[in-house]
């Protein structure tokens, strides 16, 4: 009996031993696979991650393009408008330099008929009184336009300009070439500008 029982014992132990080994195979191929689905998802995980980076990359780039087309948009639009602005000073400027020149143009034929007048001659008291009034208008109009930066052009003895002077004439000379010897009509010029070219005869 004793003996029986050692063998079945021993059976038991030798099934016991052989289910542990059994059990621990299974356990250790189940870790293995484990193990390898873990691995597999870490490397899904991982290609995932990068497919993510790379969209980002490409939104902050396609993002970055943006960013400098509008600001090349900005930087135009300003420079347009700086030029737009540069354009409206020097326009306001100039008209403010200049703003006299209509009146001075509407004055020029009235100075004229002044200088015809005082040329007429009379003996009378009448005349003579008559014409020293005249004078005396001609001369304050004509320091009127002083005031406001009109000046006379200098015409007879001095070298033809075409930016001064109208030549009308030429005429031989003693004088050399291209020399103003006669001034049949006063030019005048505001500030920089000649508002009208004198006539001239010239030398030749």
């Amino acid at each position: 009996m004793t003996e029986n029982k050692t063998k079945e014992e021993l059976e038991q132990e030798l099934d016991g031993q052989a289910s542990e080994e059994e059990t621990k195979a299974s356990q250790t191929e189940t870790e293995d696979v484990a193990v390898e689905d873990a691995a597999d998802v870490e490397a899904d995980g991982g290609d995932e991650a990068d497919s993510e980076l790379k969209a980002k990359d490409e939104e902050i780039e396609s993002l970055k393009q943006q960013v400098e087309t509008e600001e090349n948009k900005y930087l135009k639009l300003y420079a347009e408008f700086e030029n737009f602005k540069r354009r409206n000073r020097q326009e306001m400027e100039t008209n403010n330099k200049y703003k006299h020149q209509g009146m001075v143009e509407d004055l020029l034929p009235i100075i004229d008929n002044f200088e015809r007048a005082l040329k007429i001659e009379g003996d009378s008291d009448s005349f003579n009184s008559l014409l020293k009034g005249v004078e005396m208008v001609y001369n304050d109009l004509v320091n009127t336009l002083m005031k406001h930066d009109v000046r006379e052009i200098e015409s007879v003895g001095q070298p033809f300009d075409p930016n001064y002077h109208q030549a009308v004439m030429t005429e031989a000379s003693d004088e050399d070439d291209g020399i103003v010897i006669e001034e049949f009509q006063k030019g005048y010029i505001l500030k920089d500008r000649v508002i009208r070219p004198s006539m001239v005869k010239v030398s030749e």
